[in-house]
């Protein structure tokens, strides 16, 4: 079993389809080739008998003329087979008492004066057998031989040997192993074609199940439909309860988190109206901490937010008329810089997640970069694929500004870091940016911009349509 263990390690990634037929191609193949060596084993033992057979006739023949009344030791012609007149044809024969020497045996004219060699051990003291097996002929040729005794009583003992070509035999079992090859090729070429069809036939469930899940992934249903066969159903009706529950967990982190937010900025508006009562140093103070207290409630909110909406299936976004909505809206913000914003972003892009998440995170990018950016943003979007074939989509922000050195834009991402404190803004937002991204699986990251400024990377799960 330990043999077989780097194998089954290959297949442990492959898919049911592939082991399937692999399993399928390499039992045919052991139970095809082990038919196949059983069936021509069969083959030459049958084969091997019927022209034993023959030959036995032969020496029946033989024996008949030695017990026939007359000399024994005459010569007993031919035995109605003109290739034993023939020299050297293959087909022979030989008579001749045991011990006998070269002069007493008597034989075929085929044989040309030689001997075929005896088939008994040479310290066998057994006699009135019949003996079957291979041997060679004058001319080195291989024959099959068989060797009869025969005991005449007071005319003594003789052992006859008949011999015939053992390419006969050899070309016999030839053919019969070249047509099972051939039919045995034949019938696994079937069995691989009936057996691709068992396997698309029998996994078309799993196929459908997996392009039911994609739909809900890609935001296309809501829920797995159709029917399966009894013992996949339980897994359909699970997965749509699973389904179920989440989006009922979704609705409740909604809710918890508009009451909490109710809760929280309530009080603060109190808090900051009944400040304006107060001195005004002691006013701005309060302004100044409820301010910094909304931001952190915000940010804790989006997050909590963010978190619930993250993991839930079946949401996507299309990406263009996000980007472009935001575009337009920037571009007049930032009029007074006679700021462009151009867009790359092919059609069909989408994010797989809430569309106010994506919002919140492309927004934090383009405003930042359009603060920074002396007269053009642009903003490129793409599909990468990853190793385990999920599409990630892929946003650009490049502005032409002054740029950040290297050594402090991983500082720029966390939360509060601000690069000049004369611009506007809390420190926030590449913190939220990058806090959402984390959420989704995804990262942001920045680099130099090839217009000469920065360049925030943002990879986020996606698709294409």
């Amino acid at each position: 079993m330990s043999a077989f263990r780097p194998i089954l390690k290959g297949f442990a990634g492959r898919s049911i389809a592939v082991r399937l037929a692999a399993s399928s191609v390499f039992w045919s193949f052991a139970i095809l080739l082990i038919a196949g060596l059983i069936l021509s084993a069969l083959y030459r033992d049958n084969t091997e008998k019927a022209f034993d057979q023959r030959l036995l006739v032969y020496a029946n023949t033989l024996a008949s003329n030695l017990v026939a009344p007359g000399d024994p030791d005459r010569d007993l012609g031919p035995i109605g087979d003109p290739r034993f007149e023939l020299p050297l044809s293959g087909w022979y024969w030989q008579v001749a008492r045991p011990n006998a020497t070269p002069g007493e045996v008597r034989s075929s004219k085929s044989l040309f004066g030689g001997q075929l060699a005896s088939l008994a051990p040479a310290d066998s003291q057994a006699f009135g057998q019949i003996r079957r097996g291979y041997g060679r002929a004058p001319d080195e040729r291989g024959l099959r031989l068989v060797e009869r005794d025969i005991d005449l009583g007071e005319d003594g003992r003789f052992v006859i040997r008949v011999a015939g070509p053992a390419d006969e035999i050899e070309t016999a079992v030839r053919g019969f192993l070249f047509a099972l090859t051939v039919t045995f090729a034949l019938l696994g070429l079937a069995l691989g074609f009936t057996t691709l069809l068992q396997i698309r036939f029998g996994l078309r469930p799993l196929a459908n199940l997996r392009s039911a899940l994609g739909a809900i992934r890609r935001g296309e249903a809501e829920r797995i439909a159709g029917e399966y066969p009894h013992d996949i159903a339980p897994l359909a009706n699970e997965l749509n309860l699973l389904l179920e529950t989440n989006r009922e967990i979704l609705e409740r982190a909604r809710t918890q988190v508009g009451n909490l937010a109710h809760a929280l900025k309530t009080p603060l508006s109190i808090v900051v109206n009944e400040a304006e009562n107060a001195p005004e140093d002691v006013a701005a103070k309060v302004r100044e901490q409820a301010t910094v207290m909304r931001d952190q409630v915000n940010y804790y909110l989006d997050r909590a937010r963010a978190a619930a909406l993250a993991g839930t299936l079946g949401t996507v976004t299309d990406v263009e008329p996000v980007i472009a909505g935001l575009a337009r809206t920037f571009a007049k913000i930032y009029r007074d810089k006679d700021l462009a914003v151009e867009l790359a972003i092919p059609k069909g892009l989408r994010f797989r997640g809430e569309r106010q998440d994506l919002e919140e995170m492309a927004g934090n990018l383009i405003d930042n970069a359009a603060k920074w950016a002396s007269r053009q943003v642009v903003v490129t979007a793409q599909v990468i694929r990853d190793g385990d074939d999920r599409s990630r989509l892929r946003l650009l922000i490049d502005d032409d500004g002054p740029g950040l050195p290297e050594a402090a834009r991983s500082e720029m991402i966390k939360r509060g870091r601000r690069l000049d404190e004369t611009k506007p803004g809390s420190g926030l937002g590449l913190s939220i940016v990058s806090d959402l991204a984390a959420l989704y699986r995804g990262s942001l990251s920045l680099e130099a911009s090839p217009i000469g400024g920065l360049r925030a990377l943002l990879e986020l799960p996606g698709d294409r349509s």
